[in-house]
């Protein structure tokens, strides 16, 4: 999942932090530098030589030379995942606080040290988890699959007679945000402002500060109407949670659960389409009823997924992670594409019995693993709004095609997440089912 932006200054030392570091660029190792074209056009060659030039665990340099590890190793990966202790997300532990300047471009994709569940560790951590959880868990899935069958039906209403669209911009990333916006407890007008506010925080340019504080005032103002009238929302059971939260807690938790499943979400129905419109193969499996939609998400989540390195963990303690010395503070980057690609796990996995290597195994990192991973509510959303949203756009536009040649396509400029920046299509124009938005 996408991190989502940032609210409060650094702290110009947090506890734990250091100015020496057992950090990748003094270790001796030749530093991969974490962006550049291939990240966008073909990652997964990129993963294959560093696993060779570098094992499992890869020294890295972000923009501005500040070093990381980046893990690539199915097996480290899960190890890192599976020990908060040692691996925990308590950003305040990072031992490079000292150097970073105010205005460091991936400091929102990284994270800075407030009560949020995204942003703290151990018993805090699981104190947010708790509350967010259980209000999740009271979304109703016929009522969410209605939802997304609408708002899917009203954006498609908005193109259908042109006979061309841009699956990404028209379709792929308001829809989830809509969907959200009604389960937080948004009337759907505001949730179209929303859908635009956060557009402006992903696309990270000069706006993008401005928008995170509309952001923030849309969930307060959201907050203060759902203590007055409560509701059947995610809001108003975050709200009746037993547990005694501050203001601020239940805004930044608003904003963590509405911006993390935003793009993640826009990508994933992204992506399938792309694997559809472009893989022949699979089109005429899927047109034959060999395949289904569910397939092509699971075989994006294994092979495209949306969220390719997430930041992060951080050394509690000096140690060892394949082969590698790693220095209390340092920051471990989780490599989810490069892991689900890992060739010993998917030898395991043909062994195993699936001719691809995958099939229909859920045995994948696009959601984490481990304490910290997307908790399994919001997996489900995502799954449902996705599925439904992607099973009416084929309902209604059949036939479907892209609108330029394949190589065209151009993928968004991060190493961290992997989306398209436009989808063009084009088909057979044909009449609304109903008033557009």
């Amino acid at each position: 999942m996408k991190h989502p932006p940032t609210t409060v200054p650094s702290p110009d030392s947090p506890p734990g932090s250091s100015s020496t570091s057992g950090c990748p660029v003094r270790s001796g190792s030749a530093a991969v530098a974490l962006s550049g074209p291939g990240f966008h056009t073909e990652p997964q060659a990129l993963y294959r030589t560093m696993r060779r030039d570098h094992g499992a665990v890869v020294p890295v340099e972000l923009v501005g030379g500040v070093p990381a590890w980046l893990v690539i190793g199915y097996r480290e990966l899960h190890q890192v995942t599976s020990d908060g202790e040692l691996f925990p997300r308590d950003v305040g532990l990072w031992n490079q606080w000292g150097r970073l300047p105010e205005d460091w471009p991936l400091l929102p994709m990284v994270g800075r040290p407030m009560p949020s569940i995204y942003f703290t560790a151990g018993a805090e951590h699981r104190r947010h988890a708790e509350m967010v959880g259980t209000a999740l868990e009271g979304v109703e899935p016929h009522e969410l699959r209605n939802h997304c069958e609408e708002l899917a039906d009203r954006l498609i209403d908005d193109v259908c007679r042109r006979g061309t669209a841009d699956l990404i911009a028209d379709f792929a990333e308001p829809l989830p945000v809509l969907v959200l916006a009604r389960l937080v407890g948004f009337p759907d007008d505001e949730g179209l402002r929303i859908a635009q506010v956060l557009k402006e925080l992903a696309d990270g340019g000069p706006g993008a500060q401005a928008a995170n504080i509309r952001f923030g005032e849309h969930m307060q103002r959201l907050l203060a109407a759902r203590r007055a009238d409560p509701g059947n929302d995610v809001t108003s059971r975050m709200l009746a949670h037993p547990g005694a939260f501050t203001d601020e807690e239940y805004v930044l938790d608003l904003m963590a659960v509405t911006a993390a499943g935003h793009l993640t979400t826009a990508d994933w129905i992204g992506n399938s389409m792309r694997l559809m419109l472009t893989d022949d193969e699979f089109a005429e499996a899927l047109a034959g009823g060999r395949r289904s939609v569910a397939e092509a998400m699971n075989e994006v989540l294994w092979e495209d997924g949306p969220t390719q390195i997430l930041a992060g963990r951080w050394a509690a303690r000096d140690t060892q992670l394949g082969g590698r010395s790693i220095q209390a503070g340092d920051m471990l980057l989780l490599g989810l594409g490069a892991a689900n690609a890992d060739p010993h796990m998917r030898q395991r996995l043909s062994t195993a019995g699936s001719p691809s290597g995958q099939g229909g195994n859920s045995a994948h990192l696009a959601f984490s693993h481990g304490e910290y991973r997307c908790p399994f509510p919001a997996q489900e959303i995502a799954e449902i709004i996705a599925r439904t949203g992607i099973e009416v756009l084929l309902d209604r536009l059949p036939d479907l095609e892209l609108g330029i040649a394949a190589q065209d396509l151009v993928r968004r400029p991060s190493a961290f997440l992997r989306g398209m920046t436009s989808l063009p299509v084009r088909f057979t124009p044909v009449r609304p089912t109903g008033d557009s938005l």
